[in-house]
């Protein structure tokens, strides 16, 4: 780190998942005494210097009778949010000989000031400890921020809960202990498969969905179970693994989710209603933030009712489904977020709901259903891997019915196809799950025995499947054989994986 003149610290600025590493240059000179921001401050950062001013004067501090110039390097990216605060009054300290300099120097912080002094939690602090960390500096940050921010363990993290213990920290007179990690929250399933009754067909499909992270589409009668089944997939699923944790939890930092510091192993769950807004779902508004796709990085969306949602939204969701990622561009922002997630989606046949039952349906019939599931265009559709129809139970059968498997029983087969997808894939980056293979290796997995390619040459004949469609049957295939523990796919996967793609109530 440089020194002369001026003090300098560091802090960061978000663009999407990554934080920017921001140089905080603070310098004391003659003149009319004013306190200036320059470097692009977006109005958050402009009025730190009162924040800054009443935190000083609530320690006894006066700003002195001179000029005083704080720059944020390099000035031509934008800085926006209230964490820009400590990094400030740092800076500010380190040049009026209030904290050594040479201590300032070697620092990243971020943090926002309340007016006597206290340290406000900011979001950001995972993703800013790996910037740090990346710098080779100590991070400084509010109390409530450092068990986030300790999970990082490549870098010290100082957590004090007030500018005076931060300043008395580095002046030696009450030395603060290094943050801990926060607490590890292992998945909890209160809801068991086994409470739903019947529906086998579309619980095998929900466990084929589960065991290579396929896109699922329900259509059935309202209370026929969709939302049942959607809600205990999230119990099927192996627990995120350290990388994918952080992954996730770096997105959720940046949206303030993460509870108390404390990381998940519990895959995300996103469910938001059919009324939200593209950016609500996409990404965007101000500062371009993470949506409901990105939220769901390495976890499930389940998109419930889903014609009733914007066409637009569902449009734009048909990049992200195939490649991962999506780009969210504003006027004033281009930025990337990771979104690899597992959509799962439900439908009524029609708008009354009641298609297939001609003392209830209405008199639109057939066409409210064609023009309902019409909604959802035909490269939206196809992008489903397993499509199914859920019948409505009788009532009479609801309590006859035996009861299924458990959640347990369905989660140590999906956890077995999982490892052997693991160690599949050990050696092909960007690809975890069948889900994901593509072009060569997928051909490579995926490859049939003659048997069964003529089942599929004439199905994909006969139906006129899309290329990708195509693709997608055998990525199921390959995947019912790994539940089954099969090295080969063979005939009985294929037609098992086509029949989950010709459904009569989906267009």
């Amino acid at each position: 780190m440089r020194g002369g003149m001026v003090t300098r610290t560091y802090t960061v600025a978000f663009h999407g998942v990554e934080a920017r590493l921001v140089e905080v240059q603070c310098a004391l000179s003659p003149g009319l005494p004013a306190f200036q921001i320059v470097g692009l401050p977006d109005k958050a950062v402009s009025e730190a210097r009162e924040r800054v001013r009443a935190a000083l004067n609530a320690m006894a501090l006066a700003l002195p009778s001179k000029r005083i110039t704080v720059n944020m390097s390099p000035a031509d990216l934008p800085k926006e949010g209230s964490h820009f605060d400590l990094p400030i009054a740092l800076a500010l300290l380190g040049e009026l000989g209030a904290v050594p300099k040479d201590e300032v120097e070697r620092l990243v912080s971020l943090g926002e000031l309340s007016l006597d002094g206290k340290l406000i939690p900011v979001i950001g602090a995972l993703p800013a400890a790996l910037a740090a960390a990346q710098a080779d500096c100590d991070l400084v940050c509010p109390k409530d921020c450092g068990a986030e921010a300790a999970w990082v363990g490549a870098v010290k993290v100082t957590a004090p809960s007030s500018l005076l213990a931060c300043m008395n920290h580095f002046q030696g007179k009450s030395t603060l202990p290094p943050a801990q990690p926060g607490e590890v929250s292992l998945p909890t399933q209160t809801r068991d498969l086994s409470d739903v009754k019947g529906q086998e067909r579309a619980k095998r499909a929900l466990e084929i969905a589960a065991a290579g992270r396929h896109h699922f589409f329900m259509v059935g009668e309202p209370g026929s179970g969709k939302s049942m089944l959607a809600a205990r997939l999230h119990g099927l699923l192996p627990p995120l693994d350290a990388d994918e944790a952080l992954e996730t939890s770096m997105i959720h930092s940046l949206a303030g989710l993460l509870d108390q510091g404390g990381i998940s192993r519990a895959r995300p769950f996103r469910d938001p209603h059919h009324t939200a807004s593209m950016a609500a779902i996409v990404g965007g508004g101000r500062g371009a933030k993470p949506g409901e796709i990105s939220l769901a990085h390495n976890g499930i969306l389940f998109l419930d009712e889903l014609p009733e949602f914007s066409r637009q939204v569902l449009e734009t969701l048909r990049q992200p489904l195939e490649t991962g990622t999506v780009m969210v561009a504003r006027a004033n922002a281009h930025v990337k977020y990771p979104c690899r997630f597992m959509l799962i989606a439900a439908a009524n046949p029609c708008r009354c709901g009641y298609l297939s039952d001609a003392s209830r349906a209405c008199a639109r019939v057939p066409v409210c259903g064609q023009d309902y599931l019409g909604k959802i265009s035909g490269p939206m559709m196809d992008r489903f891997d397993l499509r199914v129809d859920v019948p409505a139970v009788a009532v009479s059968d609801l309590s006859a019915a035996p009861a299924g498997e458990t959640s347990q029983t369905v989660a140590e087969r999906i956890a077995k196809a999982w490892t052997v997808q693991k160690h599949r894939f050990a050696e092909a980056p960007g690809v975890r799950l069948n889900a994901d293979a593509e072009g060569a290796l997928l051909e490579q997995i995926a490859a049939p025995d003659q048997e069964s390619t003529e089942l599929l040459n004439t199905v994909a004949d006969r139906f006129k499947l899309s290329a990708r469609g195509y693709h997608r049957v055998l990525r199921v295939a390959r995947t019912i054989a790994d539940l089954d523990a099969a090295k080969t796919i063979r005939k009985p996967h294929i037609a098992e994986a086509v029949s989950y793609r010709l459904v009569s109530a989906v267009p």
